[in-house]
């Protein structure tokens, strides 16, 4: 990533330090031009003072000629110095002049009052004048002029007009400002190298801390910046490594967390559903989404609220008062227990709710079997005890007199509790069976002379109703089965006598042996009445009659497919039903050939 110089912290110090000495440069600099222009101009008095003072003595202690006089005083003074000897005022006798406008610079310093103040005065009068260049015409310089007393021993003598040219104090003031300007340009240069060196040092550790940052927002925790300096910057590099480990350490924690959150919600069998204060969804793990898609599915067009408007109505309640709800609702004649709780957020106020939703579908069906289970138990058993305590009381009242009407009393009390062991004995082997402690004798039996013998038991009484019992087989004689033959025995006994059963005179029953896939599968076929559509999932549960206006002598204990489902489930197969009302029924079951 490129930054522009001038954003950078280099730029912007180095400028802000570049600032700070230009100013204090240009102060200084002023400063010190004044400073030394009055010096200059100083020294410049003072220089006038001395030749001036030369130049009295020298006439008041000698008497010459004017001529002799006038080449003293060319020798005397420097040659940037011009001298006016008057003996009275505008009176001038000796002139020492150069350049350009002598007399005009002679006239004004003749007539100016200040300086003709010498005359009667035992003291210099210095004065700074405006007088015509002596370089060039037309043009007025700065000029520094100085009038001297000379033979102070009368009231009037005479004086002496001494001026220096500017040019003397120009070039000595060009010169020192070069110089000064010069030191302010090495003073300036070598201010930028200090400073470009001192904003390195300062920012070669920020711009590697930068570089971190950035590596740390992209992920990589493990980055860490070199720390070689043990000042602010050292410890702001260690205080950076420091938040480094702790930021990844508490991401870590963070991952995990979401992780063991994710885990206990993927394997919750309940739906979760978490919502925004808005009502929409904002989390939900994988039963709740195939719950969701089949509310959505269900709701068709109406995709504005795919969820029920129960739930809806729920939800308004949790977050308009800010309290736990529990209902048991049926949805689309599915049951449900939903618990919605309010979501609270950092300052304590509602930001959403969490709804668990259970399908209390399988409990409902499990109470009602249950239900009916105690039902059917407690009628199949009344009628029998009924049975036999009526006849009993026959017996013991003697009111049957005839033997043989006391023998077929008895002998129905017999047959109905033979009926009551069998039920009796039927309940315990379906209760040990479901519970898992069923015990398979499994051994290799040939398929087919084992299933045509268990056939051939049902052909004479077929026979008796004028119904056509059949086997037929696709295996070879060779063919065999791992299986424990007396469980299979019972499984198809309950099946070819349910179907003579309910197969009215000059039907057909037929039992098919064939192979699909690695199993063997066994359909047993008949054309009596057949079953209703709406009861086929329940023909395999206990007590279950599809025909419900059976005879008692037609009918069994009820729990015949439910024993064959379990044995057969045991064998590691499975039994189904097919069937079509006044066509006939098919069960079928299929057995692993794989354990042969």
């Amino acid at each position: 990533m490129k930054i522009n110089v001038w954003n950078s912290i280099v730029g912007k110090l180095w400028g802000t330090i570049l600032l700070l000495v230009s100013f204090v440069l240009f102060v200084f600099t002023v400063l010190m031009l004044e400073f030394l222009n009055n010096y200059h101009t100083q020294q410049a008095e003072k220089n006038l003072k001395q030749e001036a003072a030369v130049v009295a003595r020298i006439m008041d202690d000698h008497h010459y000629s004017v001529k002799e006089t006038k080449s003293i005083l060319s020798d005397i003074i420097s040659d940037e110095t011009n001298a006016l000897v008057a003996e009275k005022q505008g009176d001038v006798v000796i002139s020492l002049q150069s350049g350009e406008n002598r007399q005009a610079i002679r006239d004004e310093i003749t007539q100016s009052a200040k300086l003709n103040k010498a005359f009667t005065s035992k003291t210099p009068v210095i004065k700074e004048m405006m007088l015509p260049s002596s370089t060039e015409k037309n043009k007025k310089e700065s000029y520094i002029v100085m009038a001297y007393p000379i033979e102070t021993t009368s009231a009037e003598h005479g004086v002496i007009y001494i001026y220096q040219s500017p040019d003397a104090i120009h070039r000595t003031t060009e010169q020192t400002t070069k110089i000064v300007f010069l030191a302010a340009a090495i003073a300036l240069v070598l201010t930028t190298l200090f400073t470009f060196f001192l904003s390195s040092r300062i920012t070669r550790p920020l711009r590697k801390m930068r570089e971190a940052a950035f590596d740390l927002a992209k992920g990589k925790f493990d980055t860490k910046v070199p720390v070689f300096q043990n000042d602010e910057i050292g410890q702001l590099g260690t205080a950076f490594n420091q938040m480094g480990r702790q930021l990844k350490h508490h991401v870590e924690v963070i991952n995990q967390e979401k992780e063991q959150l994710s885990s206990i919600l993927t394997s919750m069998t309940d739906a979760v559903i978490t919502f925004n204060k808005d009502r929409t969804v904002l989390l939900s793990n994988p039963p709740a989404e195939l719950l969701l898609q089949d509310w959505f599915l269900n709701k068709g067009s109406d995709s504005e609220k795919p969820l029920p408007i129960e739930i809806y109505h729920m939800l308004d309640h949790v977050l308009e008062l800010e309290e736990q709800l529990e209902e048991e609702l049926e949805i689309d004649s599915v049951y449900y227990i939903i618990s919605i709780s309010p979501l609270y957020s950092a300052s304590n106020k509602v930001r959403g709710a969490v709804a668990v939703i259970r399908d209390q579908t399988e409990e409902h069906r499990l109470e009602k079997l249950r239900s009916d289970f105690i039902a059917n138990v407690s009628h199949e058993l009344r009628t029998p005890i009924s049975m036999l305590q009526g006849y009993a009381e026959a017996i013991v009242d003697d009111i049957v007199q005839d033997e043989q009407e006391q023998k077929e009393i008895i002998r129905i009390i017999y047959d109905e509790s033979q009926r009551m062991g069998r039920l009796v004995n039927d309940l315990l082997d379906l209760a040990r069976m479901e519970s898992g402690n069923i015990t398979l004798y499994e051994d290799v039996f040939p398929i087919n002379p084992t299933f045509e013998r268990i056939t051939q038991k049902f052909v004479q009484r077929g026979r008796e109703k004028n119904i056509d019992v059949s086997f037929e087989s696709a295996f070879t004689n060779e063919a065999t089965l791992l299986v424990d033959q007396d469980r299979i025995e019972q499984v198809l006994t309950n099946l070819i006598d349910n179907a003579i059963r309910h197969t009215p005179n000059g039907g057909h029953v037929k039992v098919l042996v064939d192979q699909q896939v690695n199993f063997a599968r066994i359909r047993v076929q008949d054309d009596g009445a057949g079953i209703p559509k709406e009861d086929l999932p329940y023909v395999f549960e206990r007590f279950y009659k599809a025909d419900k206006a059976r005879t008692r002598g037609k009918a069994g204990t009820g729990l015949g497919l439910a024993i064959a489902r379990n044995i057969v489930e045991a064998h590691k197969g499975r039994i189904l039903v097919e069937s079509t009302v006044d066509v006939g029924t098919t069960f079928i079951f299929y057995l692993p050939l794989e354990q042969i």
